[in-house]
C-alpha cells in the first residue's frame, strides 16, 4: 500500500532545531489522515505522498512552513492582581486576564510582583525545524471516517 489520499498514515517521528538539538526527548508518534485535512504540515505530506510503509527521510522545514515568525505584537504584558494567586511560568490562558479574546493561547513567560508576561506565539515560532520521519502503519479511511474529518474541518 502506498501513501495517498485517503490513507491514514502512521508516522514515528524525532524534532530537531536548525543546529541539530531534540527539541523533544524520543520519539513521538502521530496519525493523520493524508489529503490536506490540516492534520500535518502539507510539507510533510507532500513528502511522503507515494510513500510506502517503513519508508523513511528527514525534512528541513522553515518557519513559514510550520509554525510562522516569531510576532513580537502577541507578546502582552497585564497587571499581576488580574491573574490568580497560583501562577506559573508555562501556564496557559485563552486570552489575557481583561481585554477581549482574540483567539490566541497565551504562556506566562514571566511573572514580577507588578506584572505578567505572556506569549502568545507558538514555542516553536521562528525556528527552523527538522524531522526525522519513518512511516509505521497505513490504513485505509472508510467514508465516515473521511467525512468525519471533512466534518472537523468546517469552521465553528
Amino acid at each position: 500500500m502506498q501513501i495517498e489520499k485517503n490513507v491514514w498514515v502512521t508516522v514515528r517521528y524525532r524534532l530537531y532545531d536548525s543546529q541539530g538539538e531534540a527539541i523533544e526527548e524520543g520519539e513521538r508518534e502521530v496519525t493523520y489522515l493524508q489529503g490536506g485535512y490540516g492534520s500535518v504540515f502539507e510539507k510533510i505530506e507532500t513528502a511522503l505522498l507515494g510513500k510506502s510503509l517503513g519508508y523513511s527521510t528527514s525534512l528541513y522545514l522553515e518557519p513559514d512552513d510550520t509554525f510562522g515568525d516569531y510576532n513580537a505584537e502577541l507578546l502582552k504584558m497585564a497587571a499581576r492582581d488580574v491573574f490568580p494567586d497560583a501562577l506559573e511560568a508555562g501556564m496557559t490562558f485563552e486570552s489575557v486576564p481583561g481585554e477581549p479574546a482574540d483567539g490566541e493561547l497565551y504562556t506566562v513567560t514571566d511573572i514580577t510582583d507588578e506584572v505578567v508576561i505572556l506569549d502568545g506565539n507558538h514555542p516553536l515560532a521562528g525556528m527552523s525545524l527538522r524531522f526525522d520521519l519513518e512511516v509505521d502503519d497505513l490504513r485505509e479511511a472508510t467514508n465516515e471516517e473521511v467525512a468525519a474529518e471533512i466534518e472537523r474541518q468546517k469552521p465553528d
